[in-house]
């Protein structure tokens, strides 16, 4: 029993992944009688859009057009209109299609109008080609998409490839896909399909889908080699690099730049030059007493390369500027001097005194020097006194 469920839900699911647009397709004729123009379809896979008719006529006119009011014209000799080199068109805001006899009424109206809840399909869709090979595509559940949505992501390089699902998903805390990483992404000269569609045991979930030019989702890396070769003389500094890195485009040709150059001595005033075409310049402002900070940027001028800018490159710095090391050298070495003899105070002071260190050394007492008349007076007033009793004795005759 539990492996018959298992089956059934597996067979739903497979069911639901490979059918990717759930849409409501009706035509109409313009009059009353019925139209010789009868069984229209469309492939959508090779957007060919096909029909009956009873008739035999020589001429026919396809119209396509969006709900923006955008169409494309195309006169065939046979039932059977192609759009497929001409249409670049998202499906998921809905399709009309024309179908008329030139120089008659006869003509027959068909639209394609999504299906699914409405605010199910996905949001804010947007890919990105970084370090040359690399893309990633994001985006945002549909706000009012069930619990237990989960997108799958489709990608057609061209029109003559079958769709590939995506390989690596991006998921978030509920394990729901919510982005993709490609590999070894190659930019052609084709527009990219990219397809989401969506799945729930609740409810139909509306599909996503839009067409993008690889090239222009490209961010460039830096450009290479960047060096500068300064001289003292009026020439200034020539800097020197090499285009950055694509899989698509080898033509030097192709990129303009943009050139920063900073003095390091004033971080806040930084230079950018007007972009350049060429893979050189020459910078006449260079005062070789100033250190200066240089890094470049690319971006597209023209073939299939993306007109945003890219990545800055690593910053290099060129120019002798301020000798300082030598006045550093010299506060150092004063510095250290001055602590060491505080230092050395301060333990003298706490451990030492200047007289244990320094004691007084008695000097031998002249003999053979004569004694003057003052020292004389002097040795005489310091000679000790002494005391005599006076007896008085009184006779009587």
């Amino acid at each position: 029993m539990f492996d018959t469920l298992r089956l059934i839900c597996m067979i739903w699911w497979y069911m639901t992944l490979f059918h990717p647009l759930h849409a409501d397709f009706q035509c109409m004729e313009s009059d009353a009688q019925d139209s010789p123009i009868t069984n229209v379809n469309v492939d959508w896979r090779k957007m060919e859009l096909s029909w009956e008719s009873s008739r035999n006529f020589s001429e026919y006119k396809c119209t396509i057009m969006d709900r923006d009011m955008e169409y494309i014209d195309i006169e065939v000799d046979s039932p059977l209109c192609s759009f497929q080199e001409h249409l670049n068109k998202p499906l998921h805001k809905g399709i009309f299609f024309n179908i008329e006899v030139p120089n008659t009424n006869i003509s027959k109206q068909c639209s394609f109008l999504p299906g699914g809840m409405n605010g199910s399909a996905i949001e804010n869709f947007s890919c990105v080609i970084y370090n040359i090979f690399l893309m990633n595509c994001t985006w945002q559940a549909g706000r009012d998409a069930p619990a237990d949505t989960q997108y799958f992501l489709y990608w057609q390089k061209s029109r003559d490839e079958e769709k590939m699902e995506c390989e690596l998903y991006i998921k978030d805390e509920n394990f729901r896909n919510m982005g993709c990483v490609f590999q070894n992404v190659s930019i052609g000269t084709e527009t990219t399909y990219f397809l989401v569609n969506g799945s729930s045991k609740d409810s139909l979930i509306q599909f996503y889908d839009e067409y993008i030019d690889l090239y222009k989702i490209e961010i460039l890396t830096a450009p290479l080699n960047v060096t500068t070769d300064c001289t003292r003389d009026s020439a200034g500094c020539i800097i020197r690099w090499h285009p950055p890195l694509t899989n698509h485009v080898e033509e030097p040709t192709c990129f303009q730049y943009e050139i920063s150059i900073q003095n390091k001595d004033v971080p806040k005033e930084e230079k950018k030059l007007p972009p350049v075409t060429d893979n050189r310049y020459e910078f006449q402002n260079y005062n070789e007493k100033k250190r200066y900070t240089l890094k470049i940027r690319a971006r597209g001028k023209s073939c299939l390369v993306s007109s945003n800018w890219g990545e800055w490159s690593e910053p290099i710095e060129f120019g002798q500027g301020k000798d300082y090391f030598i006045f550093v050298i010299l506060f150092l070495i004063a510095l250290g001097t001055i602590s060491i003899t505080f230092l050395l105070y301060c333990l003298f002071k706490r451990f030492c005194s200047f007289k244990n260190v320094f004691p007084t050394i008695p000097q031998p007492r002249d003999k053979f020097s004569a004694l003057t008349d003052e020292d004389i007076q002097t040795e005489y007033v310091n000679l000790p006194t002494k005391s005599h009793t006076e007896e008085i004795t009184a006779i009587e005759e």
